[in-house]
């Protein structure tokens, strides 16, 4: 039983890792990365799509992006979606695909995207906790119940705050990491 909580609050501590890196591929530095666009959604016939369901994305230098759409008739509406996004890109349509320069961050974009990287990183070290918290429950709830013993029950708080320390400090490296990534020149 205690195994079984475990396992599943493992799971979910894995699932808040996998956003952070999905999250933090999004956000901007000075290099190119097709990521960039991954939220970008496009008015396709009505329909919201994924601008990398639309067209390719390729990074052909450190600077640029260049999508080229399977359909050229959604160009247009590929660029109108990626000067919506906000992502501080100004894309080019030579009307056969679109070229996206990757602008150099100020020092000042630089440390913003810092902030919205560290808050992006607390927020996922609070599901953490709570995914301890949720686990910590179920074992003490089990241990009122009779149906562990308290040995058992320490055991497993024990083997959570591992779980616990062990992906909090996965986030923080994440964090580490692309926090140098921004602030490279």
């Amino acid at each position: 039983m205690i195994k079984d909580i475990i396992k599943e609050a493992e799971e979910h501590m894995k699932g808040a890792i996998e956003a952070t890196k999905r999250e933090f591929q999004t956000i901007r530095t000075g290099r190119a990365n097709a990521g960039l666009l991954d939220r970008v959604m496009v008015d396709y016939y009505g329909t919201p799509t994924p601008v990398n369901q639309l067209a390719s994305i390729s990074v052909p230098d450190a600077r640029m992006l260049v999508v080229q759409p399977w359909d050229k008739t959604a160009l247009s509406a590929i660029e109108k979606a990626i000067q919506k996004a906000d992502l501080g890109l100004n894309p080019v349509n030579d009307g056969s695909l679109i070229r996206i320069p990757i602008p150099q961050l100020t020092e000042e974009r630089r440390k913003e995207l810092v902030k919205v990287v560290k808050k992006e990183a607390e927020e996922k070290r609070v599901v953490i906790r709570n995914i301890r918290r949720d686990a910590n429950e179920k074992i003490k709830a089990l241990e009122k119940e009779a149906h562990v013993s308290e040995d058992e029950s320490k055991r497993g708080l024990e083997e959570i705050q591992k779980l616990t320390d062990k992906y909090i400090a996965e986030i923080d490296r994440l964090l580490e990491h692309k926090e140098k990534e921004i602030m490279e020149v």
